[in-house]
């Protein structure tokens, strides 16, 4: 079975906030989505062309274990968390299913 990404993105009204919002992010609610998720990597990403918008992605093993965990209650949870400590991040939700992939030399 072909491995699934979730991608969040966010978008912060207040770039000044960044640091901050990186520090929440990395020490909160990462180590709780992933432990929440259980998936096998998940990763943050800042835009070069707008320092507003925030993208995460979480990588599952499989599609129906990415459709679980984005549909039961602890994503329920995640969203509620999310909105309480940063109420005017906008976001959006999208799933992706990995089509193929090379390998690199290094």
């Amino acid at each position: 079975m072909p491995s699934a990404i979730f991608v969040v993105r966010a978008t912060l009204p207040d770039p000044a906030r960044r640091d901050e919002f990186d520090r929440w992010y990395r020490d909160v609610h990462l180590p709780d989505a992933i432990r929440s998720f259980g998936v096998r990597k998940a990763w943050w990403v800042w835009s070069l062309a707008d320092p507003a918008v925030h993208q995460a992605m979480y990588q599952f093993d499989a599609i129906d274990a990415m459709e679980r965990a984005v549909g039961g209650d602890e994503m329920k949870r995640l969203i509620a968390d999310f909105n309480r400590d940063w109420p005017d991040v906008t976001r959006t939700r999208e799933s992706f299913v990995l089509a193929d992939g090379f390998p690199v030399d290094s």
